[in-house]
């Protein structure tokens, strides 16, 4: 099992991001709203314009559960949003490919690799680590498990845990902070 993992450093981000803009506006918004809305590829390549173009919620059926999702399109995504959407028709995808198709998760992965590469990140990265990084820093900031583990719609505190990396985390402090 190839398990990938969240970037845990903000400098990281930043830099992913930098790379990704000077790509293009497309790249880095794939990776912003990944990391921002911790949503599954899948439901980020199956927005249209019309999801997010002058909106303040994104509502969205996932597609791997079937359940219904509705958050706050925050602060950082709003204007990004605005300028990427501008002149385009609501119906069409978001995420358009270099051929004017929806863009697809091989794809993504791509973009997303290539760009951790440049930026010098040597671990297992792929498209689920948008929303691991997104769950281990919102961990971070709110320590509140429960809250995470009800926008992942996982099962128990432990396994959000262990999906964000912080058991690991965890086990590796103790580790390091015991010597006898």
């Amino acid at each position: 099992m190839n398990i990938v993992e969240p970037i845990r450093s903000k400098k990281d981000i930043r830099k992913i991001e930098s790379i990704l803009k000077k790509q293009s506006m497309r790249n880095m918004l794939i990776f912003t709203i990944g990391t921002n809305c911790g949503l599954r590829i899948s439901d980020i390549l199956s927005l249209n314009v019309g999801d997010v173009r002058n909106r303040d919620y994104i509502s969205i059926k996932e597609k791997k559960t079937g359940k219904y999702k509705r958050f706050p399109i925050n602060a950082k995504l709003k204007p990004i949003f605005a300028k990427f959407t501008k002149d385009r028709n609501l119906d069409e995808p978001l995420f358009l490919s270099v051929f004017n198709n929806r863009m697809e998760r091989t794809q993504c992965y791509r973009i997303v690799n290539e760009a951790c590469h440049q930026a010098g990140i040597d671990y297992r990265i792929g498209t689920h680590t948008l929303r691991k990084t997104f769950g281990y820093h919102h961990y971070q900031k709110f320590k509140d498990v429960a809250v995470l583990q009800k926008i992942f719609n996982h099962c128990s505190p432990q396994v959000t845990l262990r999906y964000i990396g912080i058991d690991q985390d965890m086990i590796d402090a103790s580790y390091n902070n015991f010597i006898l």
